[in-house]
């Protein structure tokens, strides 16, 4: 499994649901404190305002589900499919996927702070507005993929692929040209200026 940033350990669960079917369920500002959800299908489920602190999905698919401010807090997500899932003002804050698949899941606002996506598939996933700082994006494959306006400050981003990449309006502080892959990245002319500064460059105004 994938570890944590500082080597931190998963939080401990306490209770199990094992094989739960919230198949097309509206779920409506539930909570759950360590609960280790195993085969846990919410396949085009509808989840407004719940909870979820310390839990553990293990397997479950979130495929064509749309949440909506709801909350995923330092929680473990392990081999977990996102096909076509929506979080709109969501908080995975400090939380860690290892092994999940992400194609066509869409990020728009919300917290992503903390959270680990370390090797993580992004290809085919798109982040519009997102807060994610210090977010562990160690080795991710985010060739073609979108991370539009997303706070990237503090993040860890060493040996990332954002080959053709959309970045435009990202915050690139943490970026360090030399260590990440960066052919046909969309950015703009002030994120250039950012990059040109990180690799040494003297940029100054035409005399």
């Amino acid at each position: 499994m994938a570890e944590r940033a500082y080597g931190a350990p998963a939080p401990a669960t306490q209770t199990t649901l094992a094989g739960e079917r919230w198949y097309g369920k509206d779920i409506d500002r539930q909570t759950y404190t360590a609960v280790l959800f195993s085969d846990l299908d919410m396949t085009e489920a509808r989840n407004t305002g719940s909870v979820f602190t310390d839990c553990t999905f293990r397997s479950a698919r979130f495929n064509s589900s749309v949440h909506t401010e709801a909350a995923f807090v330092n929680c473990t997500f392990v081999a977990c499919k996102f096909f076509d899932a929506s979080f709109i003002d969501c908080k995975f804050i400090g939380s860690m996927f290892d092994g999940c698949m992400f194609e066509v899941m869409k990020v728009v606002g919300g917290d992503w702070s903390f959270a680990g996506l370390p090797g993580a598939d992004l290809r085919k996933a798109s982040f519009h507005g997102t807060r994610m700082r210090e977010v562990d994006l160690t080795g991710a494959r985010c060739d073609g993929g979108v991370l539009r306006d997303v706070d990237l400050s503090g993040a860890w981003l060493h040996s990332a692929n954002f080959s053709r990449c959309d970045l435009r309006g990202s915050d690139l502080s943490a970026l360090e040209p030399q260590h990440v892959q960066l052919q046909g990245a969309v950015i703009t002319a002030v994120q250039a200026l950012t990059i040109a500064e990180a690799l040494g460059m003297d940029v100054r105004p035409e005399e």
